[in-house]
């Protein structure tokens, strides 16, 4: 059992760096059994640091140190200090030149921080701290220094060598060996040091800027993917011309380059001009990515390029500080993903995942600031409240002030602070100069966890026709945080009429304006708002366009909710209040087992399935049942099997009562060939695989036929794994085993494809029970050293199968425990990552609570636990 508790950093410590460095020269040489780093580092005391006397302190982490040379003269033993995690000169001048040669072995990184290799491709992942994996510097974002890197490895099998910045000098070498030299003009802290060197395939394009730049454009990929990256560099000019438009923003190098790696424990890194991407979030074709892939993959383009300005020409100055540049550049791609694509669409998206996963992040053990107080690993600050709440907070700021102020603001924030490492606080300052507007108390939402609760009221007084809407918030305690001050939250709201119509809203004193949404600013803990001029009881469309990241407490009646879900102008309002209508219903049963299904969400559904003059985008999302994750959150004390067997009866009763509606609706859903991924496609495709996977949920032979008929002749993915998924989930046994054996058959050499089909089988409560999962486990395809496989077999069990997943004997809990255990060891990232199901314990129904918490506790008496898991276990057994 651990000893030792690692440390905690806080925020309030924080001290600018006692020494900076201007430029770093890198050599790397590259050999099968590990690599010698050589560093020539400019370093200079910080004329704002406090000690003026200080050592020089340089983070390591599992180097091994070859020699130290100060000002071109090599250091004795006694002259430095090699630590665990330091490399210490207690004597050094004001300005000097250090000289660190280091050796490191790639090969056997399982941790993927740092250099490491990957399908015998050498790569990097830095950030947070993976640079001190590589050589000893300075490792914290705000010391920025310009970076001139030399590699050097065999040509033959590494015939490219790819670094930051731009290429200035090539060579041959000795027995076989090449060099490539990469200058970067750019400062930049080292956590967006990039290097690439293997045998790799070059996809080029080129793309024109506003000024008349032509930037050179390569995607590099292991040559069986060569036919995979026409979308991504598709989306990256989009993403360009967008960001030119949008933001004004051009980029600055001459080569933008993104390179495809297996074994990466995120998504994409924006390392400056060398962006690094999980393979899964890079590569498409249409015969073996689905819709949602090829959407996933624009998005994850654009973000990264969109890092370029917010993230790497302005960076942020510590940690503590990382929505500065995941918040708002979630923002930036959100807006690009809209523009692309459905508005509408995209906010439904963007508020599942918050309502879903981020509400509950806020309500469990781990729950923080946007910008957090204290960490003990910044691993575990990569999270959806970061990224997610870190965006909605920055949509907020945008609803406030309008576009032009907001596009004001961030000119200003771009112009004052680029090349610099700045904070949140920066950046709304930014926003206040711009605006005129005081954000004081929105700063808030930087500051205090939790989601915000809104209690909604209403009466309505007809002889002198006003309304009145009082609404209260209040925020609940989070771990470390009680007594929340209110918050400043935009509130846009709308009242409909008796014919489905929206009102004109007026406020009491103030002259009509014909406005029929208004943005009203909640900064009290209760505020009444009076309407004038209601001619009769309006229905109220609350939060349109989810315009905070709050809940609202309003009792609407189910005939209210079928009204808003027909009538509502808000397209976000009117799927919310289908949602509703679902939640409620499922609840009911839950609650009463012999209860009805309410023959209303039948009726909705009917109505939405016949209505082809709607946007087919919006009916698509409208007809998908709340997760057994969106209900299980929504639950006091949820009894998984219970919410699950209700959620199945209720999708049995709509595709029985609906069948001839969903195989009208499956037969004329017809997408236009060749694929494309327009929102009108996607909507086609997404309502195809909705009817079908209704109606074989219900064993309809019928519906067999046409299952087993689109796998076979599907041209596109997002088909052929629609009806595979749909079989996997039938009680067709033969027909899915057969299914399933002839899919693996076709793509077993495509590893993203192969993802699918772990995926596919390990979320099923049909197919995913635990022998089976294990059994996945074992299969020949997949591999433990690779983050995706383990997030497509264990990832999808844990977070996606729950019915399975929370077995009242607990054997999943237990088996997820050992799966974090064995992972700790190797790559303690995806071993703390994997254990957030575990996290909310104390949610669950008794029967539940207990083994997940013994689980816990297991995992928490492994000895030499990570810091990454360690930090994870002990908050959610915390008292």
């Amino acid at each position: 059992m651990r000893t030792s508790q690692p440390k905690t950093i806080y925020l309030s410590e924080y001290r600018v760096p006692d020494f900076l460095v201007d430029h770093a020269d890198l050599r790397f040489e590259l050999f099968e059994d590990g690599a010698r780093v050589h560093s020539s580092l400019s370093i200079r005391r910080n004329p704002e640091a406090h000690g003026q006397g200080s050592p020089l302190e340089l983070n390591g982490d599992s180097l091994q140190l070859q020699s130290v040379h100060l000002d071109g003269r090599e250091l004795a033993k006694d002259e430095y200090e090699d630590r665990s995690d330091l490399l210490v000169v207690p004597s050094v001048p004001d300005a000097f030149e250090l000289r660190v040669v280091t050796w490191i072995e790639p090969q056997n990184n399982t941790r993927l921080e740092g250099l490491y290799k990957s399908s015998g491709m050498f790569c990097t992942q830095c950030e947070a701290e993976g640079f001190r994996c590589i050589t000893f510097f300075p490792d914290r974002p705000d010391v920025m220094a310009r970076f001139r890197t030399r590699i050097e490895a065999d040509k033959a099998a590494y015939p490219v060598l790819l670094s930051n910045g731009n290429p200035v000098d090539s060579g041959e070498l000795d027995n076989g060996r090449h060099f490539v030299t990469w200058e970067d003009p750019f400062p930049k802290p080292s956590y967006l040091f990039a290097l690439v060197a293997g045998a790799l395939v070059e996809k080029n394009d080129t793309f024109r800027t506003m000024s008349g730049r032509e930037i050179d454009l390569r995607i590099y990929v292991e040559p069986r993917n060569a036919d995979k990256t026409a979308h991504a560099m598709d989306s990256l000019k989009r993403s360009m011309r967008w960001d030119e438009e949008t933001y004004g923003r051009e980029y600055d190098l001459d080569i933008f380059m993104i390179v495809a790696v297996d074994d990466f424990n995120m998504g994409a890194m924006e390392n400056k001009g060398l962006n690094i991407f999980n393979s899964s979030c890079v590569l498409a074709r249409p015969e073996s990515e689905t819709d949602m892939a090829f959407q996933r993959i624009e998005a994850i383009v654009a973000h990264e390029y969109f890092h370029n300005w917010s993230g790497n020409r302005v960076t942020c100055r510590d940690w503590f500080q990382l929505s500065l540049k995941e918040g708002f550049t979630v923002f930036r791609d959100s807006q690009f993903s809209a523009d692309m694509g459905s508005p509408t669409v995209k906010r439904i998206e963007d508020a599942t995942l918050l309502r879903t996963a981020q509400f509950a992040e806020d309500a469990g053990p781990m729950a923080h600031p946007v910008r957090p107080a204290s960490y003990m690993e910044i691993s575990n600050f990569y999270t959806l409240t970061i990224y997610e709440k870190g965006n909605e907070v920055v949509r907020m700021i945008h609803t406030l002030l309008g576009p032009e102020l907001f596009r004001k603001g961030s000119d200003l924030y771009f112009e004052r602070h680029d090349g610099q490492a700045v904070t949140t606080d920066d950046f709304v300052r930014a926003m206040e100069d711009a605006s005129g507007r005081d954000l004081s108390q929105f700063r808030l939402w930087y500051e205090q966890a939790g989601t915000p609760v809104l209690t909604v009221e209403d009466d309505y007084d007809e002889a002198s026709q006003t309304y009145r809407l009082t609404v209260a918030q209040s925020i609940p305690d989070t771990p470390g945080q009680t007594g929340k001050k209110p918050q400043h939250i935009p509130f846009a709201l709308g009242l409909l009429a008796a014919n489905g119509t929206d009102i004109p809203l007026t406020l009491a004193g103030e002259h009509s304006a014909g406005v029929t949404t208004r943005v009203l600013e909640l900064t009290e803990k209760s505020h009444t708002f009076e309407f004038t001029g209601i001619a009769s009881r309006p229905v109220p469309s609350l939060l349109r366009n989810f315009s905070a990241p709050v809940r609202v407490n309003y009792p609407w009646t189910r005939d209210q909710l079928m009204f808003l879900m027909s009538h509502d102008s808000d397209g976000f309002n009117r799927w919310d209040a289908g949602q509703r209508l679902a939640v409620e219903v499922i609840r009911e049963l839950s609650g009463h087992a012999e209860a009805e299904v309410d023959p209303r969400l039948v009726e909705a559904s009917r109505t939405l399935l016949n209505d082809r003059d709607a946007d087919q985008a919006l009916v698509a999302k409208m007809l998908q049942l709340p997760t057994e994750a969106y209900l299980i959150e929504l639950a006091d004390k949820p009894d998984v099997q219970i919410i699950h067997h209700a959620r199945e009866r209720v999708v049995k009763v709509l595709a029985t009562a609906l069948r001839e509606e969903l195989l009208d609706c499956y037969r004329r859903q017809q997408p236009a060939e060749p694929y494309q991924v327009t929102p009108e496609d996607v909507a086609s495709r997404s309502l195809r695989n909705m009817a079908l996977s209704w109606l074989l949920h219900i064993g309809d032979e019928g519906a067999l036929s046409l299952a087993l008929g689109q796998f076979e002749s599907a041209t596109n993915m997002t088909d052929q794994a629609g009806a595979l998924r749909a079989l996997v989930n039938s009680p067709f046994e033969a027909e899915r085993g057969r299914a399933l054996e002839a899919f693996y058959q076709r793509w077993h050499q495509d590893p993203q494809v192969v993802e699918q089909w772990f995926s596919i089988q390990a979320a099923s409560p049909v197919t995913g029970d635990l022998p089976s999962v294990r059994r996945l486990l074992e299969h020949e395809a997949f591999d433990w050293k690779n983050p995706n496989k383990i997030r497509s077999v264990v990832g999808a069990f844990a977070g996606q199968n729950l019915v399975h997943f929370h077995d009242q004997e607990g054997s999943g809990y237990r088996f997820l425990a050992d799966t974090i255990r064995r992972l700790d060891d190797s790559n303690p990232q995806i071993a703390a990552r994997l254990a957030a199901p575990l996290t909310r314990w104390r949610k669950f129904a008794p029967v539940y609570s207990e083994g997940m918490r013994k689980a816990l506790e297991s995992v928490r008496d492994k000895d030499g636990l990570s810091r990454d898991v360690y930090e994870i276990v002990h908050k959610s057994l915390a008292d």
